[in-house]
């Protein structure tokens, strides 16, 4: 079972970066990362079950189950310091499996929540009830996937199961208090994100004792496909909080 594609491995790398898709993506969303990320950053991106390389597996759709599967599998891939990143609902599951990690005695670095008001913020919404056309008129509006393309009626036969699996996720998710976070949090969005403002995603700091940064970027939900560049840069950070969790 293929849990992570690593499109350039790096044995020498000082830090793993993990990277979570968001609803209905997969880790082919991450491809341009691999060759990007400094040096002395080896990217493994998330597959999900139920698509891609893995289209055979059933999907999960409670996000403490994913994260315990995910967590389980970084296990042997744990020998060196770690980040999370992940984006929409993919900063819900890199936010759990943080909490995972630490409960089990093994933290992370760093944690890069992307486009997703904190998981302790409730918003009551039943998008993945609806109808397919109003489930795919909600991901085209945020940007997430070309009208054209869902306008095929094969690709919208092959993406739909995920995206609805992803949304009921996302939006049956219950935050459990407790587990604060030890590792530093940086929050990122788009300036025109209609999902998060700067002020919401502040309040991801609520769920860490080692400090939040906010980065806002030009952009709207997916601002972090053109502005790809400006997001890597923000990696040195975490691999700094590397080097220094190996100082004695």
């Amino acid at each position: 079972m293929n849990w992570f594609h690593c499109y350039q491995p790096r044995p020498y790398a000082s830090l793993r970066l993990f990277c979570f898709p968001h609803a209905g993506g997969s880790a082919s969303f991450y491809r341009g990362w691999h060759a990007a990320a400094p040096h002395s950053v080896e990217v493994r991106a998330v597959q999900y079950p139920g698509r891609g390389d893995r289209r055979a597996d059933p999907f999960v759709d409670d996000a403490y189950h994913l994260a315990e599967r995910v967590a389980d599998a970084m296990a042997p891939l744990l020998d060196r310091p770690v980040a999370l990143f992940g984006h929409s609902m993919g900063a819900l599951i890199a936010y759990e499996v943080a909490r995972t990690l630490e409960a089990r005695g093994r933290g992370v670095t760093h944690l890069y929540a992307s486009g997703r008001h904190p998981p302790h913020e409730h918003r009551h919404s039943d998008t993945h009830a609806g109808s397919d056309d109003e489930l795919i008129g909600e991901i085209v509006g945020l940007g997430g996937v070309e009208p054209e393309l869902m306008a095929d009626p094969d690709i919208r036969e092959l993406a739909l199961p995920a995206i609805r699996n992803d949304y009921r996720l996302d939006e049956t998710y219950r935050h459990r208090p407790g587990g604060v976070l030890a590792c530093p949090v940086t929050a990122l969005l788009g300036d025109d994100d209609p999902e998060v403002t700067a002020e919401q995603a502040a309040r991801w700091g609520e769920l860490t004792r080692a400090g939040c940064t906010v980065r806002v970027l030009g952009g709207d939900h997916f601002y972090l496909v053109p502005r790809q560049d400006d997001v890597i840069a923000e990696l040195p950070r975490a691999v700094t909080s590397a080097w220094a969790s190996l100082t004695p």
